[in-house]
């Protein structure tokens, strides 16, 4: 599958000049290229199938079917809230599907980031395809894929690998039913976020933090077991009420917790107690391509490692990943 690179004349969108310029083109776009035909879009929640799902539903309102696939690595509550907001608050035509014990017996065992993210994005192209049935007229299937993930996903001429791959980007399967719609290929997240701003989405909204299309499953590092996701889970939502109490939530670009497949010795009612680390990660970036380390207070820190090793089951130690972008990338995995 050929990879496109973003055009060397495409201007970048900074206003909302540019903004309104880059909507009216995609709706024409988007209405020339759907028709009459109905759209399947993955509807995360984030940013980026947010902004998509704006920009459709402009272009050809109630053909698009938005669909919020729950594969049991999203955040705490995370779920529930794209429900509330998309179905009941915005009146979007929603399908939510539970598809949690479909996912996670697929991952059972596996270890390596790649086949998580390879195994994660295929099934969800299996779900779409059982919802497609159900339905009348579809033959698009709508993505947020944005350039960051087509440029980690290419292998250049000289040979340097690949960061890793997207399951949006050159790893859909051959057979795959439907034709592909992606307004926002050639977008950086920066410009995303003004696009958004002038289709009129609310600002909570258009700055919510990321979040990969794999979840948390490229967050619970190695083979995910349910204890360790759960664990994961509770110490990430602990981590975000704190940022947002501290008004760090609005100072940094993107901030979560990763717990790796290890176990260290600690000490808890007096007994020995073995658990894993919860490793904080907190960056800021303008286009996801470099991230510098967010330096955060030493009392805020003091505070979310009491929290997370006082309520979360199973993990017995914080630790701080301060390495920038490169060497390392934003994710773990």
């Amino acid at each position: 599958m050929e990879i496109q690179r973003r055009p060397e004349t495409m201007e970048r969108i900074t206003t909302k000049e540019l903004a309104d310029k880059f909507i009216a083109e995609q709706v024409s776009e988007i209405q020339k290229q759907v028709g009459t035909n109905k759209v399947l879009l993955a509807l995360s929640g984030g940013v980026d199938s947010s902004v998509v799902a704006a920009l459709l539903i402009k272009a050809i309102g109630k053909q698009l079917v938005c669909v919020h696939v729950n594969h049991g690595l999203m955040r705490k509550n995370e779920s529930e809230d794209v429900v509330r907001i998309f179905g009941e608050e915005l009146d979007a035509n929603l399908i939510y599907v539970d598809a949690t014990d479909r996912f996670l017996d697929l991952l059972a065992g596996v270890a390596e980031p790649e086949k998580k993210r390879k195994i994660i994005g295929a099934e969800f192209i299996n779900v779409f395809a059982d919802e497609a049935r159900k339905l009348e007229g579809v033959t698009f299937l709508a993505q947020g894929t944005i350039y960051p993930d087509i440029l980690e996903s290419i292998k250049q001429a000289e040979g340097k690998q690949a960061v890793k791959s997207h399951h949006n980007v050159g790893g859909l399967p051959e057979d795959l039913q439907f034709e592909l719609c992606e307004p926002l290929k050639f977008l950086y997240k920066d410009e995303v976020r003004v696009v958004g701003e002038a289709l009129g989405l609310p600002h909570a909204m258009v700055y919510r933090q990321p979040f990969p299309g794999p979840g948390l499953g490229v967050r619970c590092l190695g083979a995910i077991t349910r204890d360790r996701l759960h664990a994961l889970r509770e110490a990430d939502a602990i981590l975000r009420e704190e940022f947002d109490i501290c008004g760090l939530s609005e100072k940094v670009w993107q901030y979560f917790i990763a717990v790796p497949d290890i176990k260290s010795v600690g000490v808890k009612n007096e007994s020995r107690y073995e658990g894993w680390p919860a490793i904080i990660r907190a960056v800021n970036t303008k286009d996801a391509m470099t991230a510098t380390v967010e330096e955060i207070p030493y009392a805020v820190l003091h505070k979310i490692v009491a929290r997370i090793t006082n309520e979360v089951e199973g993990i017995n130690r914080v630790l701080m990943d301060l390495t920038p972008k490169p060497v390392g990338t934003i994710e773990w995995e």
